[in-house]
Order: C-alpha cells, then structure tokens, then sequence
C-alpha cells in the first residue's frame, strides 16, 4: 500500500470546524435538489460530449437574442449555462475530496480491524489466565463467530 499506518486525530473543534464549512456550502447552494431515480432517468443530459452543444447554443443565443421568442429567456438560459459550469467545479473538486476521505477512512478502518484482531487475540490468550476474562473474550469471539458463518442462499421459488 502506497501510505505508511495512518496517525492522526481530528479535534473536536476542527470536526466541528469541518461540518460548519459543509453547512455554509449548503447555505451557499440553497437551491440544491435531490431527484428521484425516475428523474434522473428522465432528465436530459449534459454529458462531456454535449458540452460543445451547449457552448454553442450559448454562443448563437448571446449573438442573435432578436430571433427568439418573448417566452425564451436568453438571460436565463445564459445563467443556467453559468452555474451548471460553476457546479462542474464544485463537483469535481467534492468528488476529490470524498475520494480521498472514502479512501482514508477505508485504510484506518482497515487498521483499526487488523488492531481490534490483534486485542481479541491478546484477550483470549489471557482469559486462559486471568479471572474475569472469558465474558469479553467471549463477547470479542462473537464477531468471527457472525463473520465465518456462511450466508444462505435463497433457493429460487418455482
């Protein structure tokens, strides 16, 4: 793995810090929305390879505004253009981010599994010797005990 055993903290004022900061990026972007499946499904898209479509829509419209329509709002297809640009940006930057914290946190829970492996190991060993032990022991064995259990398969209805 290209990292060394990851040792760091976040401070309770710097997660807090950090949760403000995705609260001001929603204040910022109050006109966020959350589409269903069918939505999304539904919604036309604005791919890589369409880009160049829009662009150029962009460019005919500012250029010949006199030809449409009293119902077509140049302006505002100009503004839509504007901010799905500017949330291209975001996105791709938040993309960023959320990759290398999925990634982070994906290598410290993997730490923090092969530790907890290494208590449970250590605990058992000990309740051989140590009063009071075995309850934890027990308790700690629990997990590999649910983990190697197979899981059932479904035997298809006919």
């Amino acid at each position: 793995m290209p990292y060394q055993n990851i040792s760091a903290t976040l401070s309770a004022t710097d997660l807090q810090a950090i949760k403000d900061a995705f609260s001001t990026i929603l204040e910022k972007l109050p006109f966020l929305v959350n589409l269903t499946a069918e939505e999304r499904k539904a919604t036309f898209k604005t791919g890589p390879d369409r880009v160049s479509l829009v662009q150029n829509a962009a460019a005919a419209a500012e250029s010949h505004p006199e030809i449409f329509p009293a119902s077509f709002n140049v302006q505002e297809f100009l503004n839509d253009i504007a901010l799905f640009n500017n949330l291209t940006d975001i996105s791709t930057q938040s993309a960023s981010v959320t990759s290398q914290i999925d990634d982070t946190r994906l290598a410290v829970g993997g730490e923090a599994m092969r530790q907890a492996t290494q208590v449970y190991n250590y605990v058992r060993e000990a309740a051989k010797t140590t009063p009071g032990l075995k309850p934890l022991a027990d308790q700690l064995g629990e997990h590999f005990q649910k983990a190697n259990k197979p899981k059932e398969t479904k035997k298809p209805s006919a």
